[in-house]
C-alpha cells in the first residue's frame, strides 16, 4: 500500500518543476541580465525543490520509481499542478501561443503563487512527515526571496509608466481567476491532513489575502472580482498548454529512456 501522503508530495513536485520549466524559459531573453540571471536562479530553485520531493515521492512508491521517471515519463493527465503555472508568459495581451513573452505576466505568477507557496512550506515545515518538513523548511528560505523579487516587480510595473501599468493589470486581471484553484477542494487534501497539515484553513486564506492586497494597493493596481472558470490541473484536468510544455521539457529523456548523465 503506498504511503497516504504521496499525492501531497507529488502535487508539491509537480508545482515546483512546472513553475521552474516556464521560469527558466526566460534565460536569454529577459528586459536586462540582472533578471536573466534573476529567473534562471529561480527555476535551479524550484527544479532544486522538486528533485527533493520526486526523491521522497519515489521511495514511497517503491521499486521502479526514481525522480527521473516521474518528472520525465509522465503524460499530462498524471501530472498534479497547479492549471496557473502552466500557462504561457504572453498573457492576455497576446492573441496566439506564439507570441512574445510578457515580462509582467511574469511577475505576476510568480507573486501570486510565491504568496502561496510561503504559506504551504511554513506549514509543512511543521507537519509529521520528518522528510517533507526537512525540505519545507530549505524551501522556505528561497520562497522568501521568489515572492520579495515577484512583488519589488509588480509594484515597479504597477507604480511605473501608463504602459508597464496596463500590462501589469491586464496581467492580474488574467490570471488571479486562476488562484481560486488554492483553495477550492484539493485532490490531495485529505494527504495533507495524514501528516497534521490542513491546506484549507481559513487562516491561511487570510494570510494570503493580507499580502496580495497590501502588495496590489502599494502598487496601484485593482484586484478582480472572484468567479468564473475554475481550473482543475490538481485534478489531473489541464490547460491545452501542458502537453506542449512537457512536450520540449521531456523530449531528450524520452528519446534515450535508460541514458545515464
Amino acid at each position: 500500500m503506498r504511503a497516504p501522503q504521496l499525492p501531497l508530495v507529488l502535487h508539491l513536485a509537480d508545482n515546483a518543476l512546472v513553475l521552474g520549466q516556464r521560469n527558466a524559459e526566460w534565460c536569454g531573453h529577459a528586459p536586462v541580465l540582472e533578471e536573466d540571471i534573476a529567473l534562471a536562479n529561480h527555476s535551479l530553485d524550484l527544479i532544486g525543490q522538486a528533485r527533493l520531493l520526486y526523491q521522497h515521492a519515489a521511495k514511497l512508491m517503491g521499486e521502479g520509481y526514481t525522480e527521473d521517471s516521474l518528472a520525465y515519463l509522465r503524460d499530462a493527465p498524471a501530472f498534479r499542478n497547479f492549471t496557473l503555472l502552466e500557462l504561457p508568459h504572453h498573457g492576455p495581451l497576446a492573441a496566439n501561443g506564439g507570441s512574445d513573452r510578457d515580462f509582467a505576466t511574469t511577475m505576476v505568477r510568480n507573486f501570486l503563487y510565491s504568496a502561496w507557496a510561503l504559506g504551504m512550506w511554513t506549514r509543512l515545515s511543521q507537519g509529521n512527515d520528518p522528510q517533507l518538513a526537512a525540505i519545507a523548511a530549505k524551501a522556505i528560505k528561497e520562497t522568501r526571496y521568489h515572492w520579495q523579487h515577484a512583488q519589488d516587480w509588480v509594484i515597479r510595473l504597477g507604480d511605473g509608466t501608463s504602459e508597464s501599468q496596463h500590462r501589469a493589470q491586464a496581467a492580474v486581471n488574467h490570471l488571479m481567476p486562476y488562484t481560486q484553484e488554492f483553495w477550492a477542494p484539493l485532490a490531495h487534501e485529505q494527504a495533507a491532513l495524514h501528516i497534521g497539515v490542513s491546506l484549507q484553513e481559513p487562516q491561511f486564506l487570510s494570510e494570503w489575502n493580507l499580502l496580495i492586497d497590501a502588495v496590489l494597493e502599494q502598487a496601484s493596481l485593482t484586484r478582480p472580482t472572484d468567479g468564473g472558470f475554475l481550473s482543475s490541473g490538481n485534478h489531473g484536468i489541464h490547460s491545452e498548454h501542458m502537453t506542449y510544455l512537457l512536450s520540449e521539457m521531456q523530449s531528450l529523456a524520452r528519446a534515450h529512456p535508460h541514458a545515464v548523465w
